[in-house]
């Protein structure tokens, strides 16, 4: 398969790039989207103001100072090795910075955090907007061959041109023009510093997805105003501050793909400059159809390229079954999981670069390695250590490869994780030397017997049946039952359980197959185990099914022979649910004890996985792919 627009070459300015794949500018590893083929790498990003830019930290450097520029500099050398074009991201917090004193903004206010937050006089905008282009022009003096200016997700440009945060009744408040004033004086102070040929790019949120924002009709008057001083303008959403919008601007899997496409098509009808689109391009065949559809042309690509660094080179080379597909989990993003375990459900070594090496090297002693059950973690591990050399055999009980990947892939929201079990069942295609058992339940015995020099405990866990009166009703099923078996499922249904699975099986009924559904948890959260920008996408999501309800902080007691559930709220009232059919998803337990049977065969052994404890993907493909390649 070729994608041959994706692939075509782009002049910006008069800057040629070799492909339409624009590296957004997440992660520090740089050097790697280059070499892995994209067109353009945007290195990070450099703060406007030191002490009043960062979004971070107050104590954030400017990157352009005597002491940090070096290695600036050296941000754009290493994206120049793989061939790509270097930009830098060029970024202004605004009134949500993290300051040393004072927050500039459109208007005045204290922020809950007690900073207070100054509006900017035209002194003030003056200032701030030569030091936006003493930016550029030091970027473009340290050899990066283009600039990109962050005037979306609710930063300060986006301040002042959102009616949401902009509320001045002065000429830079009101209507557009007024509100445009000051991000138009930042964009033409920078042109009349770098000239008329320094390629200059913009991102803006086409809507921010917040309540009395910025509407797209305005967006784009405001990029037809700005096009006189820009090469390119990529379309975003949402905002970065604040989880309702920010889940619109790095969607889950509760949304569609691409979903920024068609704002970006009419830009591109009203604009003469190239026009990029960013957000959830999943696939270079998706890329490939925006392109060849219209709808932009260019493509910016963030989690897909920390998934895999290389999505563009094996798209070129015809190898996108081998791309390892992004699944949209948010771990690796620093909002969602307040800075804890933060990484990269399938590429293990985003965030920890320091211990896990790039390539997978061949063992200078080959090994005979047993991995007992095939799912993420031990379908991982097998991979792993057949790359290393070692003789791999695979012991699966059930008939598929995948375990709970096989389940979970049925669910309506859950197509990025059929993609990456379908690059899982591609790669294990791929090595045939992996002696694969399906069909085995495996002893302690059968494992001795195989001679193991180490072994690998994927043995994953099960459901939890609580010991309610009434469990063992014909009406009552697992939620693994309700999910290969819909047709089992009465009209009435009540969960019990509102975790992640409980409440995604809910809410699916309730969408697509016209179920009155109820859910019952003792707890107060929905999906407290997931993190917070996937808790905050279903949420949104749940919203929009009428038929959907949940009854939290209530325990259940029983199920009475007629189907109904007894249960307690907190203040010990009983009450009665109706229900055709009862769903069982009540979380999951460690296979544990019957791993334990397996050690002392071998001295090497450990457990991966659910069977240690149930989690995530990322901590069962993390934990099965530094153990195999220590092997």
């Amino acid at each position: 398969m070729t994608f041959d627009r994706l692939f075509s070459p782009i002049q910006i300015n008069e800057l040629m790039v070799k492909n339409r794949v624009v590296a957004t500018p997440t992660g520090d590893y740089f050097d790697e989207k280059a070499l892995g083929g994209a067109g353009i790498v945007i290195a990070g990003h450099a703060i406007v103001e030191e002490g009043r830019s960062s979004f971070a930290s107050a104590d954030e450097p400017d990157v352009f100072s005597k002491y940090q520029r070096e290695e600036t500099r050296r941000r754009a050398l290493r994206i120049h090795q793989g061939g790509a074009r270097a930009s830098i991201e060029i970024f202004h917090g605004g009134s949500l910075a993290r300051v040393r004193d004072f927050a500039r903004g459109p208007v005045s206010y204290t922020r809950d955090d007690g900073v207070p937050v100054h509006g900017m006089t035209s002194e003030d905008m003056a200032l701030v907007a030569g030091l936006y282009a003493q930016r550029v022009s030091e970027a473009r003096d340290l050899g990066f061959d283009l600039a990109f200016l962050h005037f979306g997700h609710g930063w300060l440009p986006a301040q002042f041109l959102s009616p949401r945060t902009n509320s001045r009744e002065d000429e830079y408040g009101g209507s557009l023009e007024n509100r445009a004033r000051f991000p138009l004086q930042i964009l033409r102070m920078i042109r009349e510093a770098v000239g008329p040929r320094f390629p200059l790019d913009m991102r803006i949120s086409a809507i921010e997805w917040l309540p009395g924002s910025i509407e797209f009709d305005d967006t784009l008057q405001f990029i037809e105003m700005a096009q006189q001083y820009l090469d390119a303008v990529q379309i975003s959403a949402g905002v970065d501050i604040g989880i309702q919008g920010n889940v619109h601007m790095a969607t889950t899997t509760f949304e569609e793909h691409a979903p920024n496409a068609e704002w970006a098509r009419q830009v591109r009808e009203r604009v003469s400059i190239p026009v990029g689109v960013v957000g959830a391009i999943m696939s270079p065949q998706e890329a490939e159809d925006i392109l060849a559809s219209g709808k932009a042309d260019l493509v910016g690509l963030g989690r897909p390229l920390i998934a895999d660094p290389e999505w563009p080179k094996k798209a070129a080379e015809g190898r996108a079954s081998e791309i390892t597909p992004c699944i949209r989990c948010l771990q690796c993003y620093h909002i969602s999981t307040e800075r804890r375990k933060v990484g990269c459900s399938v590429n293990p070594r985003f965030s920890n670069e320091e211990f896990v090496p790039r390539r997978v090297e061949r063992a200078d002693v080959h090994r005979r390695v047993v991995v007992v059950g095939a799912g993420p973690a031990g379908i991982t591990a097998a991979l792993v250590a057949s790359r290393r050399g070692h003789e791999v055999i695979l012991l699966e009980k059930s008939y598929e490869l995948g375990g709970l990947l096989c389940l979970i892939r049925r669910e309506k929201f859950k197509k990025d994780i059929a993609s990456y079990h379908d690059y899982l069942l591609k790669q294990i295609e791929e090595h045939p030397d992996i002696d694969i058992r399906l069909g085995v339940s495996a002893t302690r015995d059968d494992v001795a017997r195989l001679r193991p020099d180490s072994l690998i405990l994927g043995l994953g866990s099960r459901e939890f049946v609580p010991g309610l009166p009434g469990i063992d009703n014909p009406s009552v099923l697992l939620a693994s039952e309700a999910i290969m078996d819909p047709e089992r499922l009465g009209r009435h249904v009540v969960v019990l359980g509102a975790g992640s699975v409980g409440a995604e099986l809910g809410l699916e009924l309730a969408m697509f197959e016209g179920k009155d559904v109820t859910i019952l948890d003792p707890g107060p959260t929905v999906a407290k185990q997931g993190n917070s920008l996937y808790r905050e996408g279903l949420r949104q999501k749940i919203e929009q099914a009428e038929s959907l309800r949940f009854e939290l902080k209530h325990r259940p007691l029983a199920i009475l022979p007629d189907g109904t559930v007894e249960a307690e709220d907190q203040e010990g009232v009983h009450h009665l649910f109706d229900a055709d059919t009862v769903v069982v998803a009540t979380g999951m337990r460690p296979r544990s004890d019957d791993a334990k049977q397996f050690f002392g065969i071998v001295p090497d052994t450990v457990m991966v996985g659910d069977c240690v404890q149930p989690r995530i993907i990322q901590d069962a493909v993390l934990e099965a792919h530094t153990f195999a390649m220590n092997l």
